[in-house]
């Protein structure tokens, strides 16, 4: 058996009966339309446990990157760019839609339906009671009643094709953008994907395997499993340098477990920041935040790194935490925390019990200006962003509305795009001006502003199309 399998069966076991504790988050708190027994809670999460144990959770524990990752990593971009378009894309998580508009004139372009085959896949998943109880949690506790359809997507360089993560669906594929057919699917290890990270010369899609401590490196020509590197418990956010040659990822524990009491910690599992080679999928650096951020006199009651932003130089890196309101500076040369900054919280907030966080976040979405003098902030909790002046940590905040969700910098380095994930709409913020210049409503357009369900727009991503 292997080395991590005994651990996992007994942290499953206790943190799936918590799932059932938790209440519904948005960001008016609202209680889970059905809560179960407790034993029921602990029964599902004995039979999650075998599941893992019985399933592909302990096949695969080496890192692996043979010479076929090794040559795409080293492969010069596609040079076939003629006839292609910026564009900007917006990841509906319920709806299942990729809406795409233009960066100059914000004109929405397009809809793309991300998930063709939702009825093939659901019927497939409906199929084995694994896959059903894994599904099931992550409708209930993480879409708060819905699928998650879409997590993360980027566009190929030649701007033909699309890749998308579907958490529920547990897979990766490539969507044909002229056809709107699926080119290749992949399935990870585990029950859900999530964040990715694009390649610089766009060969290899990151994606973490949340459910089993791997990230997974994807061959974009044909969706084959070229490599992967291991995470701690619940990998999550991924990006790559600007040259492709360092990868920095980090894994944030089991959300669904809200206290943050110490026995409660324990069971969240491994947390850290990981700086990992772009050609090798070797490990080079793994840090515990919690035991930096006590090294700098500021310990804080969580370690998990939620999005980072890294400066152009690689040598800051800029992380939010589970549960804190603002960010942390951390010097990736020395090693150390250099910085915090604290940003404001509402009054509601303030008496607001951590239970009701959103999966632990309280800021969820971090991304620096072009020129990289400034840093914006989706204040995913408090309504808000906030445009943060990297040298004085001085800041600007703009409102924005209900659960900003993600933060994403514009090709030209000029705006920020934040997903207002309860508005079905993206602010656009100005870095110089410091203030929203333009709203863009992604949800279904046939359906009135506020009602149920939502589109819930999270990840947006720069791209190309023809």
């Amino acid at each position: 058996m292997c080395e991590n399998c005994r651990p996992d069966v007994y942290h499953i076991g206790v943190s799936m009966r918590a799932i059932y504790w938790q209440p519904r988050v948005g960001h008016h708190s609202r209680r889970l339309s059905r809560a179960w027994p407790a034993w029921h809670g602990l029964l599902t999460g004995w039979l999650v446990a075998i599941v893992v144990i019985a399933g592909a959770g302990c096949a695969l524990r080496l890192v692996r990157a043979g010479a076929e990752f090794a040559a795409l990593a080293a492969a010069a971009p596609s040079q076939s760019t003629s006839g292609v378009r910026d564009v900007v894309l917006v990841g509906n998580n319920w709806q299942g839609t990729a809406v795409v508009f233009d960066p100059n004139s914000f004109e929405v372009l397009t809809r793309i339906d991300v998930a063709p085959d939702r009825q093939e896949r659901l019927a497939e998943i409906n199929s084995r009671l694994d896959r059903r109880v894994f599904a099931a949690q992550i409708r209930d506790r993480v879409g708060e009643g819905n699928d998650q359809l879409v997590d993360d997507m980027f566009t190929s360089t030649d701007g033909r094709t699309l890749y998308v993560s579907r958490p529920s669906l547990a897979d990766v594929i490539a969507l044909d953008l002229a056809s709107g057919k699926i080119v290749w699917r992949t399935p990870v290890a585990g029950y859900r994907a999530d964040h990715a990270a694009l390649s610089p010369n766009g060969k290899i899609l990151l994606v973490s395997r949340r459910t089993a401590r791997r990230v997974h490196a994807i061959d974009t020509a044909n969706g084959g499993i070229v490599g992967e590197f291991e995470s701690g418990d619940e990998p999550h956010e991924n990006n790559f340098s600007e040259n492709g040659q360092t990868i920095y990822h980090a894994s944030i524990g089991r959300v669904f477990i809200s206290s943050t009491n110490r026995l409660a910690d324990r069971f969240k599992g491994d947390r850290w920041l990981q700086i990992v080679d772009g050609s090798t999928l070797q490990v080079r650096k793994r840090f515990d935040m919690g035991k930096k951020l006590k090294e700098f006199g500021r310990p804080w009651k969580d370690s998990a790194v939620r999005p980072m932003a890294i400066s152009r130089d690689g040598r800051f890196v800029y992380v939010q935490l589970s549960f804190f309101h603002g960010l942390v500076e951390f010097d990736l040369q020395q090693e150390k925390v250099t910085r915090v900054l604290e940003l404001p919280i509402p009054e509601s907030i303030q008496t607001l019990p951590l239970s009701e966080y959103q999966l632990n976040s309280a800021h969820h979405g971090i991304t620096m200006s072009g020129d990289g003098t400034k840093l914006c902030i989706a204040a995913t909790m408090s309504g808000y962003a906030a445009i943060v002046r990297r040298d004085t940590f001085t800041f600007t905040v703009v409102p924005v509305g209900p659960k900003p969700y993600w933060a994403t910098t514009s090709a030209d380095g000029q705006h920020c795009y934040v997903s207002v994930s309860e508005q079905d709409r993206v602010a656009v913020l100005s870095f110089d001006e410091e203030r929203e210049i333009r709203s863009i409503p992604v949800g279904d357009p046939a359906r009135p502003p506020g009602t149920s369900p939502r589109a819930h727009p999270q990840r947006v991503r720069t791209g190309k199309m023809r």
